[in-house]
């Protein structure tokens, strides 16, 4: 067979030569500039066409250059950390010596957040003033989430009831959220002069925020604050923790499954003990003794996450207590039951669509006795709501939804003389929409307005809401914030009159903030003007009371807060002061005049030291409120004296005896400062025409603690620190 003849060396170099031409032709330049939107060149922007790898970085000019073979239409993307990716379809003969303004990227760390009156305190929060361990390793809070937050800037300190009195306002005042579905009833209930505590453990949550006003649109029914606690969504490990404390036992349990997870926690609280130890100044028949219980299951989806939350608690005590009317003291009993649930999810509607929504039902039964009169009262509540977010670009996010709240009340009174009953059922729809809108990194705005429609009064109400917020600097802001607020009247007037109307506030916000290296300062100021406030002419709401929407006033002050875990090792502080100045006429009031829950001046101050050596960490807080007005009936006018000065100092050792067991000491006002709630006056004067007083004093001067606190984790290293 005869071999085939290969061309020679010199015909295939002839024709490599020949193809050249061809192929420089086949190609084509890409060229253009890159710009920041004040005209400034873009050194190293990434510059490709997608799917090739064909594509250069810019020069110090913000200039590039490169060529491709592709043809045709072609996709050229930029990118540039902080700023969006840039990206241009066009036909590859069209993408030379072109301009491109790169926008900044909205979402990065350092883009302005709207902060006009709130609070975060959430580890996946751009900006947090507190970290869920806070909630439960502040000295003064005894592991409440709500003693925790009374050492923020914007509250009161009412120490004989516990609750939050937010900027001048009403404990009522202050809405509560679990996952974004309402609570009804958040405080243990409890009687005069003996703090009450929020019924739900921060062990299952792990995120807070608190809006001390301004609040968003979405929240409605609360004239001063909303504060919004969200349960863990997906726990790092199967768990078992157990206490044994000094005044009661826990157990918490969490089991986890491939998609899904299931935790509980529970509590038993007996006082008895404790009491026969110290005794305090009140004469217990019954000392104070509770349970509680709380759960969540968590079930993933390809695109949402479902959650289930339920909470039972009850309390049962009786003790006298000393009257200055009744020589053998004021007998007071109480037994409650509590039981809230409510169901939520979150998921991805697919083409930007986030949809969330969910229900609450509440029942609470309360048996109270008060010498010889019986009071009976139920609560049974439903909160239904929906939300739908679209998120048309990194700039401009819409939000909307309707919600609807259910209330049924009874109340049924008996004593030796008259029997009644009152109550009422409520039903208040409501819609909502707003507007995240993100100019730049620098200037960002929230619109919103709400609508409420309320069947038992036929009333209709519509909030405009709005906020903006500058940045100002690297690591500082500046944030503005108005809106209306509207409420109804609390069940202790609604049972009796329901011929009313909403209540309103109208807030106006100015907030300052710097966050950096582990520091951050707030200073806010602030205005709240009242209208429609309720009015009754008794001493107390009772079913013969006259009552009116004629009462009016105000709250304006002004919030700083500083907050360091830089400056010195292992030491992290806070500090923060607030100077309210408020009046206001409502309830039995014959003028404005300032509220005993209003004080002056508050501040506190809170320190943590890590000393690894000692194995240990050690807290202490300081909170001083200015005197409280009260009424002195021997002298002319109404609410026209001040108690002097509350001051306590609180100290808690969370000792790590090994990596899973806690030994944990707390004593509240360790110095056993002599506080006054108040006064009580007799109801007649004596002989020589006085009113003798007693003070209110708290029942006991200091509170002592001690617990022990074992975790069993998978990892043998978690441990209950973030619950102490």
């Amino acid at each position: 067979m005869k071999p085939t003849k290969r061309p020679s060396i010199s015909f295939s170099i002839f024709l490599l030569m020949a193809l050249i031409p061809f192929v420089t032709f086949a190609q084509t330049e890409v060229s253009g500039t890159v710009l920041q939107k004040n005209g400034t060149p873009i050194l190293g922007a990434n510059v490709y066409l997608d799917g090739t790898y064909d594509g250069a970085s810019t020069d110090a000019n913000g200039k590039f250059s490169f060529t491709t073979e592709e043809t045709g239409v072609q996709t050229l993307v930029i990118s540039y950390v902080t700023y969006e990716t840039f990206m241009m379809a066009a036909d590859v003969s069209q993408l030379k010596d072109i301009s491109i303004t790169m926008k900044e990227d909205v979402n990065s760390l350092d883009t302005v957040v709207i902060s006009a009156g709130t609070f975060e305190a959430g580890d996946n929060s751009k900006v947090s003033v507190l970290k869920p361990l806070d909630v439960v390793t502040t000295a003064s809070a005894l592991g409440d989430f709500v003693g925790a937050l009374q050492t923020l800037p914007g509250t009161n300190t009412v120490a004989e009831d516990g609750r939050l009195f937010v900027r001048g306002g009403d404990a009522g005042e202050t809405q509560i959220f679990i996952d974004g579905i309402r609570v009804f009833t958040p405080y243990t209930p409890t009687t005069n002069n003996i703090p009450t505590r929020g019924r739900y453990s921060p062990f299952l949550f792990d995120g807070i925020t608190f809006s001390t006003g301004g609040y968003s649109a979405e929240y409605g029914q609360a004239l001063s604050s909303v504060l919004l606690l969200n349960t863990i969504d997906e726990p790092d490990q199967e768990k078992t923790d157990i206490g044994a404390m000094s005044v009661g036992a826990t157990l918490g349990n969490t089991q986890k499954w491939e998609k899904s997870s299931l935790s509980f926690n529970g509590s038993y609280i007996n006082l008895a003990p404790y009491i026969a130890a110290f005794p305090d100044r009140n004469d217990w028949e019954k000392p104070f003794e509770g349970y509680a219980g709380e759960t969540v299951f968590r079930r993933k989806f390809d695109k949402g996450l479902f959650k289930l939350y339920a909470a039972f608690d009850g309390t049962n005590f009786e003790l006298t207590q000393e009257d200055i009317d009744l020589p053998e003291g004021l007998n007071f009993r109480l037994k409650n039951n509590n039981f809230y649930t409510n169901a939520s999810y979150s998921g991805d509607l697919g083409e930007r669509w986030k949809i969330q929504g969910g229900g609450s039902f509440t029942h609470s039964a309360n048996e109270v006795g008060i010498m010889d009169s019986n009071i009976d009262n139920f609560e049974n509540s439903v909160h239904l709501k929906v939300k739908l977010r679209k998120r048309f670009s990194n700039r401009f996010k819409l939000n909307f939804g309707a919600e609807q709240f259910l209330t049924n009340f009874d109340e049924d009174f008996e004593n030796p003389f008259s029997q009644a009953r009152y109550g009422f059922d409520n039903n208040i729809t409501a819609a909502f929409t707003e507007a995240d809108i993100i100019f730049s990194k620098k200037f960002a705005m929230k619109l919103g307005v709400r609508g409420e429609y309320s069947e038992l009064f036929d009333d209709i109400t519509v909030s405009p809401r709005a906020s903006i917020a500058y940045k100002t600097g690297k690591s500082s802001q500046v944030s503005l914030a108005y809106g209306d607020f509207y409420q109804q009247p609390f069940n202790d007037i609604l049972k009796f009159n329901q011929d009313l109307e909403p209540q309103k506030t109208q807030h106006y916000i100015l907030n300052y903030q710097y966050s950096a290296k582990n520091r951050i300062f707030r200073a806010e100021a602030y205005r709240k003007e009242y209208k429609s406030l309720i009015t009754y002419d008794t001493q107390d709401p009772f079913f013969s009371s006259n009552f009116a929407n004629d009462g009016d006033g105000y709250a304006q002050g002004i919030d700083i807060f500083w907050r360091d875990n830089n400056s010195i090792k292992n030491v992290d502080y806070w500090v923060s002061y607030s100077y309210l100045d408020s009046e206001r006429k409502f309830a039995n009031y014959p003028e404005r005049v300032q509220p005993p829950f209003a004080n002056s001046h508050n501040l506190s101050v809170v320190a943590k030291w890590f000393i690894s050596d000692w194995k240990s960490q050690i807290g202490f807080s300081h909170i001083y409120g200015s005197g409280r007005s009260y009424t002195n009936p021997n002298l002319p006018g109404f609410l026209q004296e001040q108690t002097r000065d509350y001051n306590s100092t609180s100290v808690n050792w969370a000792y790590l005896i090994s990596q899973q067991k806690i030994l944990y000491f707390s004593v509240n006002n360790v110095f056993g400062f002599n506080n006054i709630n108040g006064y009580q006056y007799s109801s007649a004067p004596d002989a020589n025409g006085t009113f003798n007083r007693r003070a209110l004093l708290p029942a006991a001067d200091q509170f002592f603690f001690v617990g022990f606190f074992m975790t069993i984790s998978e990892d043998g290293t978690d441990n209950q620190l973030d619950n102490l």
